[in-house]
């Protein structure tokens, strides 16, 4: 039979109460009477206070979770996912908290059973892009919660670090649109699966498309609005996945048309960074100036490497704040935090040439 914390009492001669503070609170015993309790304790072979029903007690977990859109590996593949995670970690650590990393299935029923059964004290909401079914499973069990954009139906309190995504994606796509460019692609992930290249209506919520990424597409219209092209008249093309590989993929048939687009804005650097090897396997990379503009977006590591034009945002210090909104929240106000981004032009962007 496993010995018990009663066990423990009885042969020194003490309370429950008074073993269980030999763990928890040892600041409550003296240092002689600490020690005959766990010398009995190792006598008898009693491994200590069960963790989780010490949890249940105290009514918190001593965790919080982070919540994925994705496969679990994205969490550790994704530069910007991982300067993320890095970010939430260090203030993790200061108030020595751990992490549970929670992917989401693409079955909603399955998604929310994944947040009511995360044994965490509140959640981190990581670019999960129509979160509403997330959010109802987190309020229900009445937990805090942090996410990455504003909610689509935000409630009193809702905390949330974010930038602004159609500002920032503008940027970029002034800057392509001031060099000439008017015969352009706009590169998203997650299309609906099976959905062709073509027109989206950037104006109405769509479940084709992640909350970042609507954003973002919409300030690229948005520019290309300002000088004269419809949006109606972008070409949108369709990524499966945020990688190098499903960024060739999509585009390589638009590259090897009769008519190509003469730029391609991506919604990420990874996305971007495929577009770049397309047109380097195509032979279409020359050393003197981009017969295609590519701009991408995070501007990660590889982004400089690849003299990536995109748009800068600090990943370590979005998940370092939305942490801290999670488990420091500021007083009785609603922790909402605007982040700067930064606009970095590099080789990959030029004029149009001229054939």
């Amino acid at each position: 039979m496993r010995p018990t914390l009663q066990a423990v009492a009885d042969a020194v001669g003490v309370s429950r109460s008074t073993v269980s503070n030999a763990y928890s609170r040892p600041d409550q015993l003296s240092a002689d009477l600490r020690r005959r309790i766990l010398d009995a304790a190792a006598q008898l072979g009693y491994p200590g206070p069960d963790p989780t029903a010490r949890s249940l007690r105290r009514g918190r977990v001593g965790a919080i979770g982070v919540l994925f859109s994705s496969r679990l590996s994205y969490a550790f593949t994704d530069p910007f996912a991982v300067r993320f995670l890095r970010g939430v970690s260090e203030a993790a650590e200061r108030h020595r908290t751990s992490l549970l990393l929670v992917p989401l299935p693409d079955d909603p029923t399955e998604a929310r059973q994944a947040v009511e059964n995360a044994a965490v004290d509140g959640f981190c909401v990581y670019c999960v892009g129509h979160e509403s079914h997330l959010l109802a499973g987190i309020r229900a069990r009445g937990l805090p919660f942090v996410t990455t954009a504003p909610t689509e139906a935000p409630a009193a309190g809702d905390r949330w670090v974010a930038i602004d995504e159609r500002a920032a994606a503008r940027s970029v796509a002034d800057h392509v649109a001031g060099l000439g460019h008017r015969r352009v692609a706009l590169l998203a992930e997650k299309i609906l699966p099976g959905a062709p290249p073509g027109p989206l209506d950037l104006a109405a919520p769509s479940d084709a498309l992640h909350l970042t990424n609507r954003g973002r597409l919409a300030g690229f219209a948005d520019a290309f609005a300002a000088v004269g092209v419809d949006w109606r008249d972008l070409t949108i093309l369709n990524a499966t996945g945020n990688t190098r590989s499903a960024g060739a993929a999509a585009v390589a048939a638009a590259l090897t048309a009769a008519d190509p687009p003469t730029a391609v804005l991506s919604c990420s650097d990874l996305l971007a960074l495929g577009v770049l090897d397309a047109l380097a396997a195509g032979g279409r990379a020359p050393a003197d100036g981009p017969v295609v503009t590519v701009t991408g977006f995070d501007d990660i590591a590889d982004a400089a490497d690849a003299g990536l034009t995109t748009v800068r945002q600090s990943a370590e210090e979005k998940g370092r704040i939305a942490t801290e909104l999670l488990l420091d929240p500021p007083g009785d106000a609603p922790g909402r935090v605007l982040l700067g981004t930064e606009l970095v032009v590099r080789t990959s962007s030029g004029p149009v040439q001229r054939s």
